[in-house]
């Protein structure tokens, strides 16, 4: 179970509605003064020039961006260079006046944030309904394209098919090594689509960044050519990336504050928490319990998303503010839930799948498809030593990891002896003996 999930694996094609481009400087949702004043930082930073240079980075169409450089030239902050570049379809240059970079300075001084305007909340609580991670319906087929060449148990497809279409809460618990984490992975390339996410968003004047490319995968997208007459970019709001479902994994370094808003001194800007970044895509929670933050307490936090699809954020000033929770969250845990969580919240877990190792039949299957991918010829005396002799010292419990672990180890011996790729009952007892510590009392 540990093979890795097929990137082109097909998932759903929900046809999500894109956000409008703005027609109006009214239609950006921004204070025109906000609006302005990220121009005139975007020129100080960037010393762009032409119309078209400066609408590309602050991701407003031509038109609009040449409104807001007419208004400033009104307040004397822009002037006309009167020069015409011929390779850029003969546009006029423009440069800041002494004033105008003296206010790009001081807005620079109350916020460091230039570049992409950013989308106001509620613009993106539009959006954020017309493509949630609650549309999507799966079928068994989509979920099992998704899961690639993962060999699983025949129920555990009909346990997690209708846990993903409904977009609520899931846990996932068993003993290590069996494929939790495969199978969120999974359950993301199952999804298939893309989704719009903001570069920004804006509340009560300040800048929240959501879009992070370590985060998010932006799909290809069409950049106009300035001399062309015809436009293709507009066709969606140019301040949101065109992405991959988002999928956000964290494991034992997770902690509470991960989940709020991150304020940066020096830019005097926020970053979005995690969940945030989230939106319309998969939460996954792994290792759950390793965290150094109780699990119960972790799962306390989510208690107000997973129940009312909103979340509560907090300003560096201690205002609050509601933003839409649209997230499939996936925890995942070695432990029993009864070990770790209260009714209480187990109550708000939506679907609780264990996910067990495997039978022998599939265990053997998985060790086939592991050992002809790797280029490591079974031997049938082998594999009867390892199952008839060795297994039942552990009691016959098979693991999804084990077929990866025990060929990995006989292949690097194989490599260090010079010998060609083999499988043996010597091989197997050393391979073996590196997948267990013997316990024993050691002096020191």
């Amino acid at each position: 179970m540990n093979v890795q999930v097929n990137p082109a694996a097909q998932g759903v094609q929900s046809g999500v509605q894109p956000p409008p481009s703005p027609r109006t400087l009214a239609d950006v949702g921004i204070n025109t003064v906000m609006m302005r004043d990220i121009l005139l930082k975007t020129m100080f930073r960037t010393n762009l020039s032409l119309v078209s240079e400066i609408a590309r980075a602050i991701s407003l169409p031509v038109p609009l961006t040449q409104d807001l450089v007419d208004m400033a030239r009104g307040q004397r902050m822009i002037e006309a260079t009167g020069t015409l570049h011929a390779t850029s379809g003969n546009e006029m240059g423009y440069q800041l006046t002494d004033g105008g970079k003296a206010r790009a300075l001081d807005a620079l001084s109350q916020s460091e944030y230039y570049g992409a305007v950013p989308v106001p909340l509620d613009q993106y609580r539009e959006q954020i309904k017309r493509q949630s991670v609650r549309n999507i319906k799966l079928t068994r087929d989509q979920l099992l394209s998704g899961m690639g060449h993962l060999i699983l148990p025949p129920d555990l497809i009909g346990n997690l098919g209708p846990a993903v279409t409904s977009g609520r809460s899931i846990l996932m618990y068993g003993p290590p090594g069996n494929g939790k984490s495969s199978i969120s992975h999974g359950i993301r390339a199952a999804l298939g689509d893309k989704v719009y996410v903001p570069r920004a968003i804006e509340y009560s004047g300040q800048v929240i960044s959501v879009y992070d490319p370590i985060v998010h995968s932006a799909a290809e997208t069409v950049v106009d050519d300035p001399n062309s007459l015809r436009r293709t970019s507009n066709r969606f709001d140019q301040r949101y990336v065109y992405c991959e479902r988002p999928s956000v994994i964290t494991g034992g370094e997770l902690s509470l504050d991960m989940l709020d808003l991150a304020y940066n001194p020096t830019a005097r800007t926020y970053q979005a928490p995690l969940q945030l970044k989230a939106t319309g895509g998969i939460f996954i929670i792994d290792d759950l319990g390793r965290q150094a933050e109780p699990p119960q307490k972790i799962v306390n936090r989510w208690i107000v998303p997973l129940e009312e699809s909103r979340d509560i954020l907090a300003l560096q000033s201690g205002e609050k503010f509601t933003v839409p929770f649209d997230t499939l969250v996936i925890f995942s845990t070695n432990f029993h839930p009864n070990e770790i969580f209260d009714g209480a919240a187990l109550r708000r877990i939506f679907f609780k799948i264990k996910i067990d190792g495997p039978d022998q039949q599939n265990f053997l299957k998985i060790f086939a498809m592991v050992a002809k991918k790797k280029k490591m010829p079974l031997d049938e005396k082998a594999l009867m030593y390892l199952l008839k002799v060795k297994f039942p010292t552990i009691g016959n419990n098979y693991a999804n990891y084990m077929p990866v672990f025990l060929i990995d180890q006989m292949i690097s011996v194989c490599e260090f002896e010079g010998i060609p790729y083999q499988m043996t009952p010597e091989l197997i007892d050393r391979a073996w003996g590196n997948m267990f510590v013997r316990q024993e009392a050691i002096a020191h």
